[in-house]
């Protein structure tokens, strides 16, 4: 039986909320690698079954690093959610990209270092392809829908996930522009490449505050600057989330990219050497592969 799409919110600094689903219900989800950031909040919009989770949850207790990536991907994926759309607060590592301005990411350089950042090991090994982290065909829909309402957006750029919690320094800032990074920011990995792992369809919308660092014009990042922005982005956010959504109703079909079908081949430990208390916290994410063995 063909699933209906199911997408999933994830949203970043500012955007605790969803106002316009239907039939709004938070419901607490258990998963087997501890508590999601929060309850998650079921309902749908323009009849499509939508599922949002606030990634530090609500009134942002939870800094980046100690966000639990993991049990955010499993609840996910555990509710049904076929597609993700990640909402981020990033800084601007280029002129052209401006407070306010929105990049639809393609690409990610991982700087984290305190973060767990898969869901396989010893017991259960895989290797899962992240050359193209994101699904053009949720970007091409991001970025149709963005233009269709008159939001400032970029397509294509790469995000430097930072492990944070401060901001960059100004040599580091200026390094990552030499690398011809687009935006920086502290939460989207190992988001993506768990995303990955669980088979889920996944695009980064990038919501610029700030110029970070290395703006010769302006002053240091502070939070009260950014915060400003952040409330306008966030709206900005909500009315993306309600001109896309519709577009994407339907039965889910394979996805063009593979992104759906990620683990085929990627699982490399035998049957008979798999640990079966691993296999069983794999039981949402790789289920599908593993049923299958």
């Amino acid at each position: 039986m063909q699933q209906d799409t199911v997408i999933g919110l994830i949203g970043g600094s500012g955007l605790y909320d969803i106002v316009g689903l239907e039939g709004r219900e938070w419901r607490r989800v258990e998963t087997p690698w501890g508590e999601p950031s929060d309850a998650l909040l079921f309902g749908r919009l323009a009849g499509v079954q939508c599922v949002f989770l606030p990634r530090h949850g609500r009134g942002h207790p939870t800094p980046p690093s100690g966000l639990n990536y993991r049990a955010n991907i499993d609840a996910l994926k555990r509710s049904g959610v076929t597609d993700v759309i990640s909402l981020s607060a990033v800084g601007s590592l280029r002129e052209d990209l401006p407070p306010g301005h929105f990049v639809i990411v393609d690409q990610f350089i991982d700087r984290t270092f305190a973060r767990e950042k898969s869901f396989f090991g010893t017991g259960c090994v895989a290797h899962v392809s992240v050359a193209h982290p994101t699904c053009p065909r949720l970007g091409d829909a991001l970025e149709v829908s963005a233009r269709e309402i008159g939001l400032p957006v970029t397509r294509g750029g790469t995000y430097l996930v930072m492990e944070g919690p401060q901001f960059s320094t100004k040599a580091e800032s200026e390094l990552y522009r030499s690398w011809g990074c687009s935006v920086i920011g502290m939460t989207n990995m190992p988001e993506a490449k768990l995303a990955r792992e669980a088979e889920l369809c996944y695009a980064s919308v990038a919501m610029v505050t700030d110029f970070d660092c290395w703006h010769p014009d302006h002053e240091a990042v502070t939070v009260d600057q950014v915060v400003k922005v952040l409330f306008a982005n966030a709206d900005k956010a909500r009315d993306l989330v309600k001109a896309v959504v519709p577009g994407l109703a339907g039965p889910r079909l394979p996805c063009p990219a593979g992104c759906d079908r990620a683990l085929e081949y990627a699982i490399i430990t035998a049957p008979e050497q798999r640990d079966p208390a691993l296999v069983g916290k794999l039981d949402a994410v790789a289920g599908r592969v593993l049923r299958a063995a």
